[in-house]
């Protein structure tokens, strides 16, 4: 893809991310996709969006940057939503929390094929708990 064409596919997956369609999720998504330190596959990808959703029934990602360099994307974002729910063993605060995060993403064939991202579950986590 022509750095226009990522670009704007970034914009499609967003929005799909965004409306917390899972199943037109799946189709951003390899099913062999390599995630950094996390479980690899769509299947785990899709488990993972589903539990941030079912907590944060509002959460939204705004893009801040982003940087494409041939098969890749640095994206720059900031996620926030209302605590509503079970998030990772705490029970919901009502809390609203709002997160930068920064994540590199290799696309090839029009699907993500390996993810590495600065962890905002963590931040996520530390300003529930703060």
């Amino acid at each position: 893809m022509e750095p226009w064409q990522t670009r704007e596919w970034f914009a499609e997956y967003l929005d799909v991310c965004n409306a917390h369609d899972l199943d037109a999720l799946r189709e951003f998504v390899d099913p062999q996709v390599r995630r950094a330190h996390l479980p690899g596959g769509v299947d785990a990808w899709i488990d993972d969006m589903a539990d941030l959703f079912h907590a944060f029934p509002d959460w939204r990602w705004r893009r801040i940057q982003l940087v494409i360099e041939d098969d890749r994307i640095a994206a720059h974002l900031r996620g926030s939503g209302t605590h509503s729910g079970v998030f990772h063993g705490l029970s919901a605060t009502r809390r609203h929390v709002n997160v930068a995060e920064f994540g590199i993403y290799r696309i090839v064939g029009g699907r993500i094929v390996e993810h590495a991202d600065s962890e905002p579950h963590l931040r996520i986590r530390a300003q529930l708990e703060a």
